[in-house]
């Protein structure tokens, strides 16, 4: 197979139902949560197996999911069975709580860093956001799937919590926000 095709040379891509800019904010979606895929095979790549094997098992699964969500909005304006459903948005929520159970109390706000594993893991949160603020403008503006956009705001706490955990198990303490009061009580 070849990898180039020569068909987005002007400036177009096909996506499910026809070709559009590459511009255009179905492609401004998904090609955010490519991002957002590659940041958590960055976050992946730092970890050591054998610390981190529950949390490289769950992001993998995510990986696969964010390609679902890729599917999903490329077909934006369509009616089609989709593949990101609200029952994932509820397993995030699980996965939160259980992995914040192994961080300490927070009472400020947390800064990105601490460990490296943290640092990219925050990389990936901050791109979710992007990507779930192009998603809300998609949803805005054709009919897709809003699961998608619940997910990704999910996510974004889900990678914030994992940034926490990756300091608690590299034993380095989350940099926190020093100049406001305490906000977590």
């Amino acid at each position: 197979m070849r990898i180039y095709t020569r068909t987005g040379d002007g400036g177009e891509t096909g996506v499910i139902g026809g070709r559009v800019l590459k511009d255009d904010i179905r492609v401004e979606a998904y090609g955010t949560i490519d991002e957002v895929n590659a940041f958590i095979g960055e976050a992946i790549a730092r970890m050591d197996p054998r610390k981190y094997e529950d949390v490289i098992r769950d992001l993998t699964e995510i990986q696969h999911e964010l390609f679902d969500a890729g599917a999903d909005l490329a077909q934006a304006g369509k009616k089609r069975t989709y593949r990101v459903t609200d029952e994932r948005v509820k397993r995030l929520e699980q996965w939160i709580d259980r992995y914040d159970a192994e961080t300490p109390e927070i009472r400020h706000f947390v800064l990105p860093g601490g460990s490296a594993v943290a640092a990219a893991l925050h990389v990936a949160r901050v791109l979710t956001r992007r990507a779930e603020r192009r998603v809300v403008t998609l949803c805005r503006q054709q009919e897709t799937n809003e699961a998608v956009r619940r997910y990704l705001n999910r996510l974004s706490d889900f990678f914030f919590v994992l940034a926490r955990v990756a300091n608690a198990r590299e034993g380095v303490p989350d940099v926190e926000y020093k100049r406001g009061g305490q906000v977590f009580r």
